[in-house]
């Protein structure tokens, strides 16, 4: 019979109470993670304006103040009045969206008699309005959790600015990683975040600017909400800003209006359609791309996690995970082969 060593029950004694630690206070902070990983955006994108003011001799207490202050109102006030303005619309946006499906069910009729299958039958109306308004109330919601997610990420954005230097020696004390390894999180951390939470916002808004204008010329009604779920969709892959011009095609055609239905069609397909190409090419040169798969299910889990934020916050999460799953690999895959 083997014995195992003392030193190893002390060791996987540790392990396990810094395993049971570390759960109940994530368990805790998951309402408020958002602020963790706001914190770390803001740091990333604000790191190297913070470096430039030191060294020109702005204190440093004052200049992250000033980048503070700053990324409020340039950056979470504009996000804040969305997700509010979300909030408030809820009713109206199931409206819309209940009107779409009506319309919808009027196309279908006249393939009824052609298909000999009753398509309207399968469309319950009221089963979908209520699933958008539960989902809506959830992505807008958490007044009081977003709040204190806000206070969190703002307390910790200053400690990193003002305290660069023992931050960094933190990570390379507490981190079991070698250091190797943590410049390689460090630096693709820095390009994964500048990706996610500059390209595909940017992308976002032009293509809900670009789109805005093409309502206004087709004459929609209600031009700057659809504006804003073109906006909404073109963070979502594989949707894009199709969430927004559909209904209104569909709209306008139940209606009769058939030359600014396929007007609005065509312009969303065509034209708003390329500005995602556009912006890529002239604007996004130096950023990287994520790919569609890890922003979509970002997205998933993003927005029951994070609400509206979510939509960056999410696809960021997944990229840190697969980092992370990389250098494990790097640093025991090899080791674990050879040992076999």
């Amino acid at each position: 019979m083997q014995i195992i060593q003392a030193n190893i029950i002390r060791q996987i004694f540790i392990l396990l109470l810094i395993v049971l630690i570390g759960s109940l206070i994530f368990r805790e902070m998951l309402p408020y993670f958002s602020g963790v990983l706001g914190a770390i955006t803001l740091y990333v994108l604000l790191r190297k304006p913070m470096a430039k003011l030191v060294k020109k001799g702005c204190n440093p207490t004052l200049a992250a103040s000033s980048l503070m202050i700053a990324s409020f109102v340039v950056i979470l006030l504009p996000i804040a009045s969305i997700a509010l303005m979300l909030g408030n619309k809820i009713d109206v946006a199931v409206s819309y969206f209940e009107t779409v499906i009506q319309a919808l069910e009027q196309q279908l009729v006249d393939w009824e008699n052609r298909l000999g299958y009753k398509l309207t039958s399968q469309i319950d109306a009221s089963a979908i309005s209520g699933w958008l308004t539960e989902n809506l109330q959830g992505l807008a919601g958490g007044t009081f959790t977003s709040l204190i997610a806000i206070a969190i990420m703002y307390f910790l954005l200053f400690y990193m600015l003002t305290n660069r230097k023992k931050l960094r020696e933190s990570l390379f004390e507490y981190i079991p990683i070698s250091d190797a390894s943590l410049k390689i999180i460090g630096s693709e951390t820095r390009q994964m975040v500048r990706a996610n939470a500059l390209g595909i916002p940017m992308v976002a808004v032009a293509q809900g600017v670009v789109s805005l204008i093409g309502f206004l010329i087709f004459g929609v009604s209600s031009p700057f909400f659809w504006a804003a779920i073109v906006t909404f969709g073109s963070m979502i892959p594989f949707v894009g800003s199709l969430l927004g011009t559909i209904p209104v095609f569909i709209l306008l055609l139940s209606s009769g209006e058939n030359f600014q239905a396929w007007g609005v069609l065509i312009y969303g397909l065509i034209v708003v359609g390329s500005t995602d190409n556009l912006i890529r090419l002239f604007v996004l040169q130096k950023l990287d791309n994520v790919h569609p798969l890890i922003t979509l299910i970002g997205v998933i889990v993003g927005l029951p996690l994070f609400g509206f934020v979510g939509l960056i916050f999410g696809p960021l999460l997944i990229s840190l995970f697969l980092i992370i799953v990389r250098i494990y690999k790097k640093e025991y895959g090899k080791q674990g082969v050879n040992k076999l």
